[in-house]
């Protein structure tokens, strides 16, 4: 097994479409489709050319780069091939998965079976529809109403869709609609890409029952998550698009703990997430230096 240093590791970044802006309204993808938004603002059909219309900046909260919506939202078509754009998503899964049932295995006594599961920036689904395969009710949410498409369609054609539900709407507008109504909360490689992200882990906080489990991940700041997931990534291995990470909106471990703490969260847990781009090795280890994963709890 490689250790991180010795290729450079790239940013393990779905390229979520989904930064949580607040919208207008919110478009489920649940049951029956027809390819048109109806009077209730609901995008029902996964695979239809539909004109929908898209939240403008001046509809949006502050919380949300609308820069950072477009440049992922043209990637959707690729989301459930594994060759694609989003391979190193598929890779890391299984990886993330498990740690994420761990957790909830730990501070609640049972696995994700029959837990209530909200995944936010849920991009194309792979991991929302991984937790419902491990027996949980699971909603994505996300801001990018391609990437949602994409996510139902595989649902719908895995005969999922009884298990999973998308949504497009905000996680802040969710957490005013339906407080305490999650047992478990995931939020993947979306903070370094909003503007505050505080008021992310906040609504996590305010959406969790007392007593669930919170997962978030993100990229450390420092001169080695700057080579690795920027440098090495984005310029060197061409992992990513140039532009795809912003270095000042990396968060440092310490940093994400004061805002889940001001949040009301306990921390239970911090790992580190690392990837061998040749060997296409991955695995967990103490050393948190550029990708990681905390877990932490809502008090009961």
């Amino acid at each position: 097994m490689h250790h991180p240093d010795t290729a450079p590791q790239p940013q393990i970044d779905p390229r979520h479409a989904g930064r949580d802006a607040p919208s207008s309204g919110s478009v489920r993808f649940n049951g029956n489709v027809n390819g048109h938004m109806n009077d209730t603002d609901t995008m029902t059909d996964a695979h239809a050319n539909a004109t929908i219309n898209r939240p403008t900046q001046d509809s949006l909260s502050a919380n949300v780069d609308m820069d950072e919506v477009g440049k992922f939202t043209q990637l959707a078509h690729e989301w459930w091939d594994k060759r694609g754009a989003f391979a190193t998503l598929h890779e890391i899964n299984p990886l993330r998965l498990n740690w994420i049932e761990a957790n909830v295995n730990r501070y609640t006594g049972s696995g994700l079976t029959g837990k209530k599961v909200l995944d936010v920036g849920c991009g194309g689904g792979i991991l929302t529809e991984s937790m419902a395969r491990r027996g949980a009710a699971a909603t994505g949410i996300d801001l990018g109403v391609e990437n949602l498409q994409a996510a139902h369609l595989h649902a719908e054609q895995n005969h999922l869709t009884a298990q999973v539900q998308y949504r497009h709407i905000a996680i802040e507008q969710l957490a005013k609609q339906q407080p305490e109504s999650f047992d478990v909360v995931t939020c993947m490689e979306m903070l370094e890409h909003v503007p505050d992200p505080s008021q992310i882990v906040t609504a996590c906080f305010d959406l969790l029952k007392p007593g669930g489990v919170c997962v978030l991940s993100t990229i450390n700041r420092n001169p080695k998550s700057y080579l690795f997931a920027i440098i090495g990534a984005e310029y060197v291995l061409g992992l990513l698009d140039r532009g795809t990470h912003d270095y000042a909106k990396f968060i440092t471990p310490a940093e994400l703990d004061s805002m889940a703490i001001a949040a009301g969260f306990n921390r239970q847990d911090l790992i580190g997430l690392h990837y061998n781009p040749i060997t296409k090795r991955y695995w967990l280890a103490q050393n948190v230096d550029v990708n990681y994963m905390m877990a932490v709890v809502k008090p009961q």
